[in-house]
């Protein structure tokens, strides 16, 4: 399938890292982390034409997208005891890593940088972010730069 430019442990690494910095931030319509549960999740780097069969298939709109991400926790589900004992499914997320490479390259940035981007942006929506207006776009752009900060990419300009 897709070719990975990203081992394994970086992706790890990466979600631990945004995972223990968002459970710091108190936001109402977000699904509440704590740094003492476990958290799993699925990552699917793939190609266009997947991403198009998916695209279409569960949104109904039949063209390749950058990243898809599929919830598996509504913002008010509530956890028992015995649910915090195991990890806690937050979703999938699935990018299109030819997109992600046109995408690198028309903004002038390493595929790694773009793939890190749609990451944390899949993430964020996993956890309930979204984004139907401009005013929640522009706090959702701002947190993932500050993901990507989390885990040593310097702030993007331009």
């Amino acid at each position: 399938m897709a070719n990975n430019p990203i081992a394994i442990e970086k992706w790890d690494i990466w979600f631990q890292s945004w995972l223990e910095t968002l459970s710091q931030i108190d936001q109402a319509d977000q699904i509440p982390l704590e740094l003492d549960q476990a958290y799993e999740l699925s990552l699917r780097l793939t190609d266009d034409a997947e991403i198009q069969t998916l695209n279409a298939q569960y949104r109904q709109i039949d063209r390749p997208t950058d990243v898809l991400a599929f919830a598996a926790l509504e913002v008010d589900s509530p956890q028992s005891e015995e649910m915090r004992s195991l990890p806690l499914y937050l979703g999938d997320i699935v990018i299109s890593v030819d997109t992600a490479q046109r995408q690198a390259e028309q903004q002038g940035h390493e595929v790694t940088y773009e793939l890190a981007w749609l990451a944390a942006h899949g993430l964020l929506h996993l956890l309930g972010w979204d984004h139907p207006d401009d005013d929640s776009l522009v706090r959702m752009l701002s947190q993932q730069e500050t993901l990507l900060q989390v885990v040593g990419f310097a702030t993007r300009t331009g």
